[in-house]
């Protein structure tokens, strides 16, 4: 049971009191929840047609690949960029830069003799 004051006078309240505990909880779990929505929303996004390149040409990506990867588009990003080409070991992206999304992947052996258009910039990636 809580009480309030209405008016200069007390009033017993119905609602339920929150202990400094609770709203310490409240906070804790709002901001996990903002930092994981932040998270996604600096993830670089593999499209779908990028997923199937990955599986055709049998390229693994692991988890400190994104990072670079990830690292490269934020770069790019930096300069104004807007559709890149990422070099990384064998393996050449294109990404929307804006979208933080790999569009495709080519493969050394896929990329002799291609062309590729529409790109405004190229990241090294080491």
């Amino acid at each position: 049971m809580s009480f309030r004051i209405v008016n200069g006078k007390i009033v017993q309240s119905n609602l339920p009191t929150q202990n400094r505990e609770t709203k310490v909880n409240s906070k804790s779990n709002f901001e996990s929840v903002f930092d994981k929505e932040l998270k996604k929303a600096n993830e670089v996004k593999i499209s779908a047609h990028a997923m199937e390149r990955l599986k055709d040409r049998n390229i693994e990506l692991n988890s400190e690949d994104l990072e670079k990867i990830t690292n490269a588009i934020d770069k790019a990003t930096a300069k104004g960029a807007n559709e890149s080409l990422l070099l990384y070991k064998d393996i050449a992206f294109i990404a929307s830069i804006r979208n933080k999304t790999i569009i495709t992947a080519v493969d050394s052996k896929s990329a002799k003799d291609n062309v590729f258009t529409n790109i405004d910039s190229a990241v090294l990636i080491s």
